[in-house]
C-alpha cells in the first residue's frame, strides 16, 4: 500500500549572507563601506555574511536602510535572518487600503480628459481612467489590447507598437527603465523574465539586452501615436506614494499622460464629449 506524500513545503529563504552579498554587489559596496554606512563593525558584518553571527532585527533594518532596499526586499531579508516580515502586503481592493485606493481613483479621475494608468512593479495595468480607454480604442481602431502589461503593449507588433511613430526611441526608454529596475532590485526574477520576454519580440536590437550606462535620454520623452484622428503626442508624469508602509503601495505608480500639442488636447476633449 502506498503512503501519501506530504505536501511540499515552501522553499526555505536564501541565507542572509547570500542576500547581503548580492545587494552589496548591486550597490557596488564593499563590506567595509556597508558596515560604515550601517553603523556596524566590519567584523560583525563579516560574521553575519558567513553565518557565524546572527543579526538582530535592528541590525537588519540598518543594513536594509544602507542598501536602499524596497519594502518587499526588506521583508525577504528579515525572513532570511529568521524573523517575521515587518511590512504588510494588502491588495489595493482590501479595506485596509480604502483611503489610499480612493486617493488613486481621485487622481486618475481628475486627469480627465487625458489618460492615466496605475501600474504595479512589473508594469501590469492595475487601474485606468475612462480617458485611457477612449484613447486606446481610437489608437487600436476599436480593437482591445491583447495584453494587460504595458511593456508587452509597447513591444508586441500586434499591439500599440504598430501605432507608435517614434517606437525605437520609446522602446529604448522603457528598456533602460527595466534595466535600472533590475539593477536596483537584482533578485527580481519576474522582472528579469519580463526583460527576456520583451527582448524576444521581432525587431528588438540585440544591444538592448545590455544596460547602456552611457545612454543619455532626453529630459522629457514625447510619445507620438498615429491614429484616424491624426497624430497624437503625449508626455507623461509619474506619481508614487510618499513613505509607504505597505508593500503594495511601495510598488504602485500612477502614470498621467498630458497633451504635448493643441491638436492632441482637442482630440481628447472631443472623445470625452462624445462619451
Amino acid at each position: 500500500m502506498s503512503v501519501p506524500r506530504p505536501a511540499s513545503a515552501a522553499p526555505p529563504p536564501p541565507p542572509i549572507g547570500a542576500l547581503l552579498r548580492e545587494w552589496r554587489a548591486a550597490r557596488r559596496m564593499s563590506q567595509l563601506e556597508l558596515a560604515l554606512e550601517a553603523g556596524l563593525s566590519a567584523r560583525h558584518l563579516s560574521y553575519v555574511e558567513t553565518g557565524k553571527a546572527r543579526a538582530s532585527r535592528e541590525t537588519i533594518a540598518r543594513l536594509a536602510d544602507a542598501l536602499g532596499m524596497p519594502l518587499r526586499e526588506r521583508n525577504a531579508l528579515l525572513l532570511a535572518g529568521g524573523y517575521a516580515p515587518h511590512y504588510s502586503e494588502n491588495a489595493l481592493v482590501t479595506p485596509a487600503l480604502d483611503r489610499m485606493r480612493q486617493a488613486v481613483e481621485l487622481i486618475i479621475a481628475h486627469q480627465e480628459p487625458y489618460p492615466a494608468y496605475v501600474l504595479d512593479r512589473h508594469w501590469n495595468v492595475v487601474m485606468a481612467n475612462q480617458a485611457a480607454a477612449r484613447v486606446n480604442r481610437l489608437l487600436m481602431g476599436g480593437r482591445e489590447s491583447p495584453h494587460a502589461n504595458l511593456l508587452h503593449q509597447v513591444f508586441d507588433p500586434d499591439d500599440f507598437r504598430a501605432v507608435i511613430r517614434n517606437w525605437p526611441e520609446v522602446a529604448e526608454k522603457f528598456i533602460l527603465h527595466l534595466h535600472e529596475q533590475l539593477a536596483a532590485v537584482p533578485s527580481d526574477a519576474t522582472a528579469r523574465k519580463l526583460l527576456d520576454d520583451v527582448l524576444a519580440y521581432p525587431g528588438v536590437p540585440e544591444r538592448w539586452r545590455f544596460r547602456d550606462l552611457d545612454s543619455k535620454p532626453a529630459p522629457v520623452l514625447t510619445l507620438v501615436f498615429g491614429s484616424s484622428a491624426g497624430e497624437l503626442r503625449f508626455f507623461e508624469t509619474i506619481t508614487t506614494f510618499s513613505m509607504p508602509r505597505d508593500v503594495t503601495l511601495d510598488e504602485l505608480r500612477i502614470e498621467c499622460a498630458f497633451p504635448a500639442d493643441d491638436h492632441t488636447a482637442t482630440v481628447c476633449a472631443r472623445l470625452a464629449a462624445a462619451g
